[in-house]
């Protein structure tokens, strides 16, 4: 080949010449001296042609790109001898083949110094037209392909259709625009996961000044308890459980209570929307602003109680229910003589005091006494109601509250409280709103979260959690000095809680986050928030209902996750068996798609809607693809790629292996070197009955009656 001049060189490249054009498809004539299944003229041996493969084509600033999508056999004449012609003799029929191609970027030629380099850029600027020539790759352009774009910082694979070029990744992009690792149960999502996490890090530790940890924060979301073991290698790996007890490396998972907003409180006791929600969101108000404690004085328990009224007169008022509709006007008369019994003096009260509450009681003795004939008629004037929120006011100003005070407390804020002490709050406050009949439901499964031993250990045995601390513990100390992953085991967490904790978790990170960007001046802290088995809590849901369960709650926190976290430094990262049951707003807002064997009919149906038309063909591999090989496209990738991600050792990956069957048949197995051992699988149902029961504490240390 040395020998060979440059266009003897570019001449024995070609493979064919176009005959047809058009924005999305070209076809291409393939010469009859074209390779018909390795080519040798590329400087290796590489096997041609081959469905997916790239080929380039002359174009004013370099070449043209395009990949592969079918390859056929045309009968058509044979082709026209040149020269010498047998007159006589008749031209068979003669196979040709076809080939068609998708036009992918633009590779230009930036050789420097003798060196011999390209760039590769998506987008097409000019066509080619029919007859102009087809060539293969050489090893440089090929890798020039599949190698090409900014900071590609770390090795996730190589290209197998592009002479094993090195697959690298920008993380900025990979995980700063949301990440989706898709594909079938087997097909290596969960070891693609695990290995992006282990990389990444592993680079960032390289290519810091003095091989440091890195100041990463991973948080993985794992609801079949697949990652606990999975980076034991690695320093300071947090790892939050619902029963610890058997590993002393692994911590409690804690939840409180408090940390949850009205919109989680909502769904998980099903508050219907018109009496339950408004009476459960006063309440959470109330416990949050300290309305559970035991007062210090009378004076400060009335103070609260007429704050509390002043807020419900607005509310009433602004609702028009005093003037309003039968039977509203009425109901606002019956909670003015529970008020009425509530607004009793005390002794301890000075004469401001007690002259403010007279004359707000004489207010309501007066609407007593106005309806109090055989037939009355219960519609407040306006001027009445306003007078009478004036007096509440007035008595509020008089026991020391202020205006500012009178402002409802934002219910979701995180300040503490305990179950019962928001039990009693809801009691209280469906008195004052006159609706205890319709919160028993309500407060049943309030007390059921509090009963429930499994849910207690998450959710009520919370002592000395504080804000800060569990911050630091869920996201991250100062420069990650705890460690950069923290791993959330969700497998044993009740089902009737699963969805409202991990709304919890997901949600608090968020806007963790959002604060940490508004103290620090614009600053982010990026955060990577993993997902498994994201189809179970990122399910699509119909927003058209009124009352919103626990799964459309947790689903609406990674929504607004995928829109608004990258502003705040927070990526997401989903991995998903079902993408066809995955939310459409998650979905549509992942900038980057890994895809791994897929072979539902809907599921591929969706993946192919996610890609442009011209890059179709290269989604039909999908049903077809090996394990831990997949298509790498969107914003991380310069061009869909198929990769065959690194090989992770089996002490690295998620235990997410298919069944043992036949080894624990037959009794026979093969440890990691390859040595046949004997396999016991052994049960005691007796521990397991009791485990379940709650009855035992936990399994024989020695693990003898079980696996």
């Amino acid at each position: 080949m040395s020998t060979m001049s440059p266009l003897a060189y570019a001449d024995s490249l070609r493979i064919g010449s176009i005959d047809f054009v058009s924005p999305d498809e070209i076809k291409v004539l393939l010469d009859i001296e074209a390779p018909d299944a390795v080519a040798l003229n590329t400087g290796v041996p590489r096997p041609f042609p081959r469905i997916n493969g790239y080929v380039l084509i002359p174009s004013d600033d370099g070449y043209l790109v395009a990949q592969a999508e079918w390859i056929t056999v045309e009968r058509s004449q044979y082709p026209k001898r040149k020269g010498m012609q047998d007159f006589g003799l008749i031209d068979m029929p003669y196979p040709l083949r076809k080939m068609s191609l998708n036009p992918l970027g633009c590779l230009k030629y930036e050789g420097q110094n003798g060196k011999e380099t390209y760039s590769f850029r998506r987008g097409v600027g000019a066509y080619p037209t029919v007859g102009d020539p087809v060539f293969l790759p050489t090893q440089v352009q090929l890798r020039a392909i599949v190698e090409s774009g900014e900071n590609r910082r770390v090795k996730i694979g190589v290209s197998p259709l592009a002479a094993n070029a090195e697959v690298r990744i920008d993380p900025d992009r990979l995980f700063g625009r949301h990440l989706a690792v898709l594909g079938n149960t087997g097909s290596g999502k969960s070891c693609t996961v695990a290995g992006l996490i282990r990389w990444s890090m592993e680079a960032a530790r390289k290519a810091s000044a003095a091989d440091r940890d890195p100041n990463a924060r991973f948080i993985i979301l794992d609801p079949n308890g697949e990652y606990a073991n999975t980076f034991r290698d690695m320093d300071k790996v947090r790892v939050f459980a619902v029963d610890p007890s058997k590993d002393s490396d692994i911590g409690q998972l804690q939840v409180p209570l408090w940390f949850w907003n009205s919109a989680e409180w909502s769904a998980f006791t099903q508050a219907s929307a018109r009496a339950q929600r408004p009476t459960l969101i006063q309440a959470l108000r109330s416990v949050r602003d300290g309305g559970g404690d035991s007062p210090a004085t009378p004076s400060h328990a009335m103070r609260r109680y007429l704050r509390t009224l002043v807020s419900i007169i607005h509310i009433e008022r602004n609702a028009g229910s005093p003037w309003g509709r039968f039977p509203h006007p009425k109901n606002f008369f019956e909670k003015t003589k529970i008020w009425q019994v509530g607004l009793e003096s005390d002794d301890s009260f000075d004469d401001g005091e007690t002259e403010a509450l007279a004359a707000l009681r004489t207010k309501i003795a007066g609407f007593i006494s106005a309806r109090s004939s055989q037939y009355p008629t219960y519609e407040f004037t306006r001027t009445e109601i306003d007078e009478f929120l004036e007096l509440a006011k007035q008595a509020h100003t008089a026991f020391g509250g202020s205006d500012t005070d009178v402002l409802p407390i934002d219910a979701d804020v995180p300040r503490e409280f305990t179950g019962d002490q928001l039990l009693r709050s809801v009691e209280a406050n469906a008195e004052l709103l006159n609706v205890s009949e319709y919160v028993e439901t309500m407060l049943m499964r309030i007390r059921t979260i509090l009963s429930d031993s499994r849910m207690k250990s998450v959710t009520s045995n919370t002592d000395g959690v504080t804000l800060d601390g569990w911050l630091t513990n869920y996201i991250g100390d100062n420069k990650a000095s705890n460690g950069s992953i923290t791993i959330i085991d969700l497998s044993l967490v009740p089902a009737e809680v699963v969805h409202v904790i991990t709304a919890v978790i997901a949600r608090m990170t968020l806007e963790a986050l959002q604060r940490y960007r508004k103290v620090s001046k614009g600053k982010t802290l990026p955060t990577v928030l993993v997902m498994e088995e994201a189809h179970t809590f990122v399910k699509r849901y119909r927003d058209d209902s009124e009352d919103q369960n626990a799964t459309a709650i947790c689903c609406q926190v990674f929504e607004k996750i995928a829109r608004e976290g990258r502003k705040f430094g927070l990526g997401l990262v989903l991995s998903s068996q079902r993408p066809s049951e995955l939310s459409p707003t998650v979905l549509s807002q992942c900038n980057t798609y890994l895809l791994h064997r897929i072979s539902n009919d809907r599921d591929q149906e969706l993946v192919h809607k996610l890609v442009p038309d011209n890059l179709r063909g290269l989604l039909r591999d999908l049903p077809s693809l090996p394990s831990r090989h997949a298509i790498l496209l969107g914003w991380a990738s310069e061009l869909p790629v198929l990769v065959q991600m690194n090989a992770l050792p089996e002490t690295q990956r998620p235990k997410s292996d298919d069944p043992d069957f036949w080894a624990v048949w037959s009794g026979k197995g093969l440890d990691d070197a390859g040595n046949t051992v004997s396999v016991e699988r052994e049960v005691n149902w007796s521990t397991i009955a009791n485990d379940w029961q709650q009855l035992a504490k936990s399994a024989p240390d020695d693990g003898s009656d079980l696996v």
